[in-house]
């Protein structure tokens, strides 16, 4: 179906409100990169894209990102209807890009069912994004277990409370759950959680959005070729 031209001004909506329109009025209002982008020159990329991910990393970082290691994870279910979440990223080495979750959560059944996953990254401080597809495994068992106790007192009673993506009858449940939670994590740093696993998306393709502000992005996209990477930009 084509786009149908609708007048400057026009409702939209088909049961438009006072409330719809001030949304949609705050909506137009807001801007995007309203600061001094960085450049971005594809021709001095290195041959992989781990290096380049590292370097912008750091660059977001040292440009006052906040929480630049927040990623949102895309999944599918059993039945392939798309889901996605944000979470931290854990690591980002030769293996791939690594996070960890509970097997038994909604992600973690769906990623059983479909060992696949795409990331996304988004620094608007710098106009940036890097999007990260491919299969997705799990780490050993020890390695899982070392992500849990690397973390601190609060994520080890996190994951402790459990039952993640299951419905919670009352949020006194929640803190009861939660304050034995924090209880055990205070008493045993160490204590196991046999659900909480980590995951590692092996990389397929790894795309790099430098951001411009006349429109003339570049993106630059990595794409697995055997043991090597052809490099290739696209179109914006």
């Amino acid at each position: 179906m084509s786009d149908v031209h609708r007048p400057h001004g026009q409702e939209t909506h088909p049961q438009g409100t006072d409330a719809q329109q001030s949304f949609l009025d705050l909506l137009h209002a807001q801007r995007v990169w309203d600061v001094d982008l960085p450049s971005f020159d594809p021709d001095t990329a290195p041959p992989a894209p781990l290096p380049l991910f590292h370097a912008w990393f750091a660059e977001a970082v040292a440009a006052g990102q906040t929480e630049p290691h927040t990623m949102s994870l895309a999944t599918v279910d059993a039945d392939g209807r798309p889901d996605v979440r944000t979470l931290m990223l854990h690591d980002a080495d030769e293996r791939g890009w690594h996070f960890a979750t509970h097997r038994t959560s909604a992600k973690g059944r769906q990623l059983a069912a479909r060992p696949h996953a795409a990331l996304a990254f988004y620094w608007p401080v710098q106009g940036r994004q890097v999007r990260v597809r491919g299969p997705v495994t799990e780490t050993s068992r020890a390695e899982s277990l070392a992500d849990l106790h690397a973390r601190s007192t609060g994520a080890l009673a996190a994951a402790l409370t459990g039952a993640q993506s299951e419905v919670l009858r009352s949020r006194a449940e929640l803190v009861r759950t939660a304050d034995a939670a924090w209880e055990r994590a205070r008493a045993e740093p160490d204590a196991q959680v046999a659900s909480w696993t980590r995951y590692v998306v092996e990389p397929q393709e790894v795309e790099f959005f430098q951001g411009d502000a006349e429109r003339r992005h570049v993106r630059l996209r990595y794409r697995r070729d055997g043991a090597d990477w052809t490099r290739e930009l696209l179109w914006p």
